[in-house]
């Protein structure tokens, strides 16, 4: 069996039993969205944002890119499909929570980390991206110098989040919305050797396990 054919049976089991099973969830979702949570997330396969949340159809509006990164606000008119989804999210849907889920083993700050410096390749869309979390990876060279490659990464992977948190503070509807208590920001770490998902507590400063 190829990829493909085990997606569309996968599909039919999902026909025969959760959308069977679901039929009343099914078409009251077909009348529209109403989301509470927004969650950016990593493009990575390994990491499913309503697989681990063990969400229903209908519970999240999920962002995917790569590194689950969220670029600053700004306005030059080119393409900005994570900006676009996030105004869709907030403006349109009025969600309550946006999270940003950071996991472990991420490729794209791996790759951020083992680089000399950031990439300059101009044909490299992904080279482009990962500069959004340049200041994540600065702080971590401060931070951690000489620390074993592995360390830093793990150390990005959690800083790169609380970049993505900031830079959710710079676009102006998500901060009267924050400032006005209708909007909460977290930052979530999902660590997928141990199956621990952790919680930035801005109180310590620190990522820390649900109690």
């Amino acid at each position: 069996m190829n990829h493909i054919d085990k997606l569309v049976d996968g599909f039919k089991r999902f026909k025969e039993s959760r959308f069977t099973e679901n039929r009343a969830l099914f078409d009251q979702l077909a009348q529209g969205q109403q989301p509470k949570t927004m969650i950016v997330g990593c493009c990575d396969s390994r990491v499913d944002p309503a697989i681990i949340t063990d969400c229903d159809p209908g519970d999240l509006f999920i962002i995917r890119n790569v590194a689950n990164l969220v670029p600053p606000y700004e306005t030059t008119g080119n393409f900005h499909g994570t900006s676009a989804a996030l105004e869709f999210g907030v403006r349109n849907l009025g969600v309550e929570n946006i999270i940003i889920l950071g996991h472990a083993k991420c490729g794209g700050i791996r790759t951020l980390m083992e680089n000399a410096a950031p990439s300059e390749d101009q044909s490299s869309f992904v080279a482009g991206w990962m500069k959004v979390a340049s200041h994540a990876r600065n702080r971590v060279l401060s931070r951690l110098p000489g620390e074993p490659v592995y360390k830093q990464v793990q150390a990005c992977e959690k800083e790169a989040i609380l970049v993505s948190l900031d830079n959710l503070l710079t676009f102006p509807w998500i901060l009267e919305r924050v400032a006005q208590k209708k909007l909460t920001l977290h930052g979530w770490y999902f660590d997928i050797e141990q199956g621990e998902l952790l919680h930035y507590n801005s109180n310590t400063n620190n990522f820390e396990t649900f109690s």
